[in-house]
């Protein structure tokens, strides 16, 4: 678990041990006076504004949170009640006009402790229709046959937003002729005796991403029934094909050998996985793969290339001693050959992509190469170009500006925007929330207008009475706040 109640540490853990310097492409970073880009920490710079005040967390999990319309901010409950996503409890918005919170799912039965279930969040909006995708995970009705909440026990799940506002226990909740409008992505199959049904998972997806165009949808998998492979990553199309009662049909995007057997240059984990393009045609991720030496590894960035016109329903879904593969046509292209990490971010007009490096000073940074690029390629605008020059380097919670000259991340505990733009400003970076001061802001994301950057903060909460409350194990709970965004 980390420091941020995330359930999985791959956006922050950036490769300890593995660090392999890059040989920067500082042309075109200097400044005109001949130095890299330093960063303006002498601007005053006030904390945003509170938005969030109830007694639960509400994280913001630097997801795609902002609706299309950016009337909503979508966000999650866990580490309120219980560690993780495990013991999550609701899905719910922020009215950003009015401030109300408004729960828009919560099942019907939950259950917590040593066996948690079902475990609900990390949440996004569809930046194309005004519905949400999260996780869920098994039923509480079923438990006794799929067993508690677990990656590889978890399904995908929708909620199309619309309906009556209406008072529900001591909640706001939105329901649609008095229910939750409320639906699966994704089919689980985990049967023994034959092949898994054609467009159905053996295991549990998780951070469910649409493409910008609605059409697609990425997520992580782990696999139930055969859990020698290492997590990998897929994607969905709504198909008259899925499994009932799915409206998508599954596929991986990433074919893994199981750990410890795979040939140099082979993966055997992907994660970290985002959109490059609208269209959902690539997406990046790293992969952990094998040396030419035969005993290390090192993580990666990569491209899967998915036509427009591949057939989904090509892919095997596999059985219990055959690994899932992917539709015909899909094309893996490897970026770089150094370490590379976090969850990358393809850019606003899907020709780039950020993601974490190491600077010559082995201190993690943000690089962008171009989508078509690699740093083996003998034109230099192919090749990796070091971004951010920050002094504590660059945390988790990359994202590009929707403009596309810019990039935000956290660092020192702050959030810091980033120039990209070409010429001499490109790496100067700014704080825009106080940094080094022991808070740690962390989630951020942008509106689709640019204009304001929401993130989480653990904030003194207090309840009716005024007095001050805790989560689960003693801590303050994450509130969302607001800072107005001027480039």
């Amino acid at each position: 678990m980390t420091a941020n109640g995330s359930e999985y540490d791959e956006q922050t853990r950036f490769g300890k041990g593995k660090t392999m310097c890059y040989t920067l492409i500082l042309t075109a970073i200097m400044s005109v006076m001949g130095q890299t880009q330093s960063v303006n920490s002498e601007m005053h710079v006030a904390e945003g504004r509170q938005l969030t005040f109830s007694e639960r967390n509400h994280e913001l999990d630097n997801n795609d949170n902002f609706s299309s319309d950016d009337r909503y901010l979508c966000y999650d409950t866990r580490e309120t009640f219980g560690p993780g996503i495990d013991h999550g409890t609701t899905i719910e918005v922020l009215d950003l006009a009015t401030g109300k919170e408004i729960v828009i799912y919560e099942p019907d039965a939950v259950l917590m402790g040593e066996t948690p279930a079902p475990g609900v969040g990390a949440v996004s909006f569809n930046p194309a229709a005004p519905e949400v995708a999260f996780i869920h995970g098994p039923p509480v009705s079923e438990v006794a046959e799929r067993g508690a909440y677990g990656k590889p026990n978890r399904n995908g799940a929708r909620v199309i937003l619309g309906g009556d506002v209406v008072e529900g226990k001591d909640r706001l909740r939105m329901l649609r002729n008095g229910a939750y409008s409320f639906s699966w992505i994704d089919k689980r199959d985990i049967a023994t005796d034959r092949d898994t049904l054609p467009g159905a998972h053996r295991g549990g997806t998780h951070r469910h991403e649409y493409s910008r165009n609605g059409k697609r949808i990425g997520f992580t998998y782990d696999d139930f029934l055969l859990t020698e492979y290492d997590r990998t990553v897929g994607y969905m199309e709504a198909h008259p094909a899925a499994p009932a009662p799915a409206s998508h049909y599954f596929a991986v995007l990433v074919p893994v050998v199981p750990r410890g057997t795979s040939r140099p240059g082979e993966i055997e984990r992907a994660y970290g996985d985002s959109w490059v393009d609208a269209a959902g045609t690539m997406r990046a991720f790293i992969g952990v793969v094998r040396q030419n030496d035969g005993e290390t590894y090192q993580e990666s960035l990569f491209v899967a290339d998915i036509p427009s016109d591949v057939d989904i329903t090509t892919a095997d879904s596999g059985n219990a001693k055959r690994f899932p593969t992917p539709p015909a046509g899909i094309r893996i292209r490897r970026l770089t050959h150094h370490w590379a990490g976090g969850i990358v971010r393809g850019s606003p007009d899907g020709t780039r992509i950020a993601y974490y490096g190491k600077d010559a000073d082995g201190i993690t940074q943000i690089f962008i190469i171009a989508a078509s690029g690699s740093d083996k390629s003998d034109e230099p605008a192919e090749r990796p170009m070091q971004a951010t020059f920050l002094p504590e380097g660059a945390e988790s919670g990359l994202r590009w500006h929707p403009a596309g000259g810019h990039l935000l991340c956290v660092s020192d505990g702050g959030l810091v925007l980033t120039c990209i733009e070409t010429g001499e400003h490109f790496g100067r970076s700014r704080f825009i929330t106080p940094h080094g001061d022991g808070g740690e802001r962390y989630a951020p994301v942008i509106s689709n207008d640019g204009k304001l950057v929401a993130y989480n903060l653990a904030t003194p909460t207090f309840n009716k009475e005024g007095a001050r409350v805790y989560n689960y194990d003693g801590g303050d709970f994450s509130q969302i706040f607001v800072v107005n965004l001027e480039l």
